[in-house]
């Protein structure tokens, strides 16, 4: 049977499949401006990103990540653990695990990670069991969890990786700079090289790089013997024995053991043919000494190669997704914001597909208080499938079209929404078709612009979709747009896909029944309003016919552009 790797966030990964959200939607639903405040450095965007961009409409996901993230967010200290623990498996959160075939050859920066990476996975096992040990979990995902961590950690063959990686003592974070020793024949070109120490710091122009500035410097004088006032060691590359009496202190074979790269650091410079330039020596004889090196490190190991740490190390960025979350979600809901667990409608439902409550845009958070936010409710069903959204410029149509874009994607990753209750089926795809950029129009003229996008976001789409269309076909004259966007909405409503259409176009709204909704199709669309009060946008939207031409004279009224008022005025 095929296993299922571990994760918190995918589940079942050999049953489920994933669709990619497209770059569009993440741009149009604003989600650049939220994810940059959840994010705590920089390149945890892409990472968060990467997580919320792969959707699935299988509920039993959304459930489970719905649970792990309610658990994360109710425990505090879990998660004050976790930031603590990513602090310091900075190889996994930075570098990340080193994917190489069998044979490949394994550089000595490389190996060095690879020693890092399993130090970060003794801290990632010992920290979470601290994590989640003695704590009321409710969900699958972080009992499922604690069961492997408990049972790597009681493994023989972990205690065994922690003892060799503490007595071997060296961190990768920590190597900064090795100290190599090369002598010269008398065409100055290398014959032999060895390494003199490993070091925690880089070099600078003081200590050995200014002595060897000054040795260089013809005002200077060349030193009579290779001396380091015997705080140093030369461990020879060209003995045969590979193990010999070091300049100023003697160094036993059995001192080398104890040094893993001392002990690695013996590699033979080919004889000079006396055509090769030093350069070329001496980038040969680094490459020498590196592959030694690199080798007796793959050797030590070795023995480990059957460690789960890819396994451990992929739960980094899941548990980093949770928690940046989880602590952005916090702070929100300590400003006031009101934020409530997703319920997650069966594949059975048929009745309801989405009933939200409470509803507001994430991008609002930060410009405004919560108490200055209109909250609007929205549901869909065979009854309301398409929404047709009309009203004013700037009266919030664009605002809670988005909204509900981001309530999907929220809810499928587990994350609490911005609602005081959201019920949903999961969706596949959340589509959008937003204006395009003016460069993006040139080829085919706005309009065949509009329409390639389209017919391509129609085709992407299932009944199980989301499709947010913001002023689609508004590019050309009112009775060519008309006349597309009513074919499109039918072959919406047939395909049964959930639809938000915000557009300016009161007649498509008026005209539902008489042109659009059929009593063959079992989905309807239904006519959406941004409401306005005393000429004033409300920022609230209900179901009623279009304002239209009512609200324009209202305006019209205002500014005193009405056939009156105009013609009062003196000339």
């Amino acid at each position: 049977m095929k296993h299922d790797p571990l994760s918190i966030l995918f589940p079942r990964q050999s049953k489920v499949t994933y669709r990619e959200l497209p770059e569009a939607a993440w741009h149009d639903l604003g989600l650049d401006a939220v994810i940059e405040k959840v994010a705590q450095k920089p390149q945890e965007v892409q990472l968060l990103r990467r997580v919320m961009t792969s959707m699935t409409d299988d509920p039993a996901v959304s459930a489970f990540r719905c649970d792990v993230f309610e658990d994360i967010l109710n425990h505090p200290d879990i998660r004050e653990k976790m930031m603590s623990m990513l602090e310091k498996v900075k190889t996994f959160y930075d570098y990340g695990i080193v994917k190489r075939g069998m044979g490949d050859e394994a550089g000595l920066w490389d190996l060095m990670h690879r020693l890092e990476e399993y130090r970060s996975y003794v801290v990632t096992v010992e920290s979470l069991r601290e994590c989640l040990s003695d704590r009321d979990l409710h969900s699958e995902g972080l009992r499922i969890l604690l069961e492997t961590i408990n049972r790597i950690y009681e493994d023989s063959g972990f205690a065994a990786l922690k003892k060799d990686v503490e007595e071997m003592g060296i961190s990768a974070s920590e190597l900064k700079s090795i100290t190599v020793g090369i002598n010269l024949n008398e065409r100055f070109e290398a014959v032999s090289m060895g390494l003199v120490s490993v070091n925690r710091k880089p070099f600078s122009k003081s200590g050995l790089l200014k002595n060897f500035i000054n040795a260089v410097n013809p005002s200077d004088h060349l030193e009579a013997e290779a001396e380091w006032n015997n705080s140093y060691s030369f461990y020879p590359a060209n003995s045969e024995a590979g193990l010999l009496t070091a300049v100023g202190n003697v160094a036993t074979a059995s001192a080398l053991m104890r040094n893993p790269i001392a002990m690695l650091s013996m590699a033979r410079i080919p004889d000079a043919d006396g055509l090769s330039s030093v350069s070329r020596q001496m980038d040969s004889a680094a490459s020498m000494l590196a592959s030694r090196i690199a080798r007796r490190l793959k050797d030590m190991l070795e023995k480990y190669l059957n460690i789960s740490v890819k396994e451990i190390s992929d739960l980094i960025p899941e548990l980093l997704f949770y928690t940046r979350w989880a602590e952005y979600i916090g702070k929100c809901r300590t400003q006031g914001w009101s934020f409530c667990k997703p319920e997650v409608l069966s594949g059975n439902s048929s009745s309801t597909d989405m009933a939200a409550e409470g509803i507001y845009n994430l991008k609002l958070i930060g410009s405004l208080k919560p108490g200055q936010v209109i909250l609007n409710s929205l549901s869909f069903d065979s009854e309301k499938r398409v929404y047709i959204l009309t009203g004013a410029n700037r009266g919030g149509k664009t605002t809670i079209t988005q909204a509900i874009g981001q309530l999907f994607l929220l809810a499928q990753c587990g994350i609490f929404v911005p609602a005081s209750r959201f019920r949903f089926s999961p969706a596949d795809l959340v589509l959008t078709h937003f204006p395009a950029d003016e460069d993006k129009t040139l080829d085919l003229g706005r309009l065949g612009e509009e329409c390639r996008r389209f017919r391509s976001l129609f085709t992407a789409s299932t009944g199980n979709s989301v499709l947010l269309l913001n002023e689609t076909f508004s590019t050309t004259s009112f009775e060519e747009g008309y006349f597309i966007a009513v074919d499109a909405v039918k072959a919406i409503l047939d395909r049964g896909i959930r639809t938000i259409y915000n557009t300016h176009m009161h007649k498509l709204a008026s005209d539902l029944d008489k042109t659009i909704n059929r009593d063959s199709c079992i989905a309807k669309a239904v006519s959406l309003v941004a409401e306005t009060s005393g000429g004033r946008n409300s920022f609230h939207v209900r179901i009623a016919p279009p304002e239209g031409k009512s609200f324009a004279r209202n305006i019209a009224e205002k500014y005193g552009v009405t056939y009156e008022s105009l013609s009062g005025l003196s000339e």
